[in-house]
């Protein structure tokens, strides 16, 4: 009874391990919370970012999404991981409860020349460890831990894969948006190099402005199959996050379409708020735990260990008479084994497990910082893109009347064609990078999100 007592009390040598109080600030730098009625601010209330694609207002993004979260094959694997781990818990569990084995026999042998007999035995063994100083349990206590870790690597999965399915497809929508850019600029060049072409005929211009011009034309065109082969490289991208094989999208992809736009407003709650959210800060918490609690296995192994084992046997040389109570024989009782010398191999390993603990604990507080400095990162890079939108766009503006006021001066004779070639160049310069910088605020965003661990429930 007191063997009992003792087991069920449990007693549990190493230490208990206690959930970490990260240093994070108050409130965000990056956060605006302000900006003009064409802007998309951040703002500091509570974020739910379970589904934060469908805030694009994408249906197309929207339908991406829902499939790889299904199809994926890195959710699967993590998925998998998971079932590997609950495995693993049921293993060590088992040293937990009683153990029994049955076994049986038959021989036939002689000795000499004694006449050949025969042999048959039956049999039952039991034996039970009493975990008296918390080994096994601490055992499934790591075992939990990394089954927790294992599920928050799938909802870190989930996060990563969100974002790439919209990253992939912010990109593929820009590169689209370029190359009707420049189609359009390459059609506005080829209606300039016929002008002057009419113009050499006639005797107003020479050749030369005809060979800069079909230039200028050339060089636009090599810009096109550039930015089809990203497009494409895009859509094979999609495609693979998708489980499917790189073409399998390519119908229902090229077909242009715009650049999701970002939602008016983007809450993204207090840092306080990152610890519980991110994924990642969640896996590293419970690797610590897990970690932490293999300390108590190591140290177990310095005190004795308590059984009770028992058998049972039958052994005969004839089958009908193998269970008569003659033929039995049993044997019940406590047995203790406590390692006496084993070269320092207990304590070293007891020191090594408080280092793999302590590097846990490192890695816990490296991820926490590393997640705050994502979304700082992602908070100042969607703020200042705005401002660099809207001076391109103004450039935009301006270099679209050069050319016109250069065109105009061209054909009146008041100016040369390289001011026709040097507005052309500008005004193709200023709309690829607008429309860049457009790509680049929806990736901003998607990368905030990210941050943020956005992306699962």
């Amino acid at each position: 009874m007191f063997f009992l007592a003792l087991l069920i009390g449990g007693c549990k040598v190493g230490p208990n391990f206690k959930p970490p109080r990260a240093q994070v600030p108050p409130a965000w730098v990056g956060v605006t919370n302000s900006g003009a009625a064409t802007n998309s601010a951040t703002t500091a209330a509570p974020a739910d970012l379970a589904a934060w694609w469908k805030k694009f207002n994408d249906p197309m993004l929207v339908s991406l999404i829902d499939q790889a979260l299904r199809t994926n094959l890195s959710l699967q694997l993590a998925e998998s991981r998971l079932r590997q781990a609950r495995a693993s818990r049921g293993i060590v569990a088992g040293p937990l409860w009683p153990s029994l084995t049955g076994t049986a026999a038959y021989s036939r042998g002689a000795a000499g020349v004694v006449a050949s007999s025969n042999a048959f035995f039956s049999g039952l063994d039991a034996s039970w460890e009493l975990d008296f100083f918390g080994g096994t349990r601490r055992n499934i206590e790591s075992a939990d831990a990394t089954i927790l870790a294992a599920r928050e690597n799938i909802h870190d999965a989930q996060v990563t894969v969100c974002a790439e399915i919209a990253l992939d497809y912010i990109q593929l929508r820009g590169v689209q948006e370029q190359i009707a850019i420049a189609d359009n600029n390459l059609k506005s060049e080829q209606r300039t190099a016929g002008l002057t072409r009419q113009r050499l005929a006639a005797g107003f211009v020479s050749a030369l402005d005809v060979a800069n011009a079909d230039a200028q034309v050339a060089t636009t065109e090599s810009a096109i199959p550039v930015l089809e082969t990203s497009a494409r490289q895009n859509i094979y991208a999609l495609s693979v996050l998708l489980a499917r094989p790189p073409g399998d999208l390519v119908a229902q992809l090229s077909q242009r379409g715009p650049v999701p736009l970002t939602p008016p407003e983007v809450p993204v709650g207090l840092p306080s708020d990152l610890l519980k959210r991110r994924p990642d800060i969640r896996e590293a918490e419970a690797q610590w735990h897990a970690a932490n609690a293999q300390i108590g296995v190591a140290k177990s192994d310095l005190f004795p260990q308590f059984s009770l084992t028992g058998s049972i046997n039958y052994q005969s040389d004839l089958v009908r008479t193998l269970y008569a109570g003659a033929n039995r024989l049993w044997a019940a009782g406590p047995s203790v084994t406590w390692p006496i010398l084993q070269g320092g191999a207990i304590v070293a390993n007891v020191r090594l497990q408080k280092e793999l603990t302590d590097q846990a604990d490192i890695t816990y507080r490296q991820t926490v910082l590393q997640a705050l400095q994502d979304v700082e990162n992602a908070l100042v890079a969607f703020a200042l893109e705005f401002d660099h939108h809207k001076a391109l766009n103004e450039a935009v503006v301006q270099n679209r009347r050069a050319v016109d006021l250069s065109m105009q001066l061209y054909t009146q004779g008041n100016t040369d064609f390289l001011s026709v070639l040097d507005a052309q160049r500008s005004l193709y310069t200023s709309e690829t990078a607008l429309s860049q910088s457009k790509e680049s605020i929806s990736t901003d965003l998607v990368a905030l999100y990210k941050a943020l661990g956005g992306g699962w429930e």
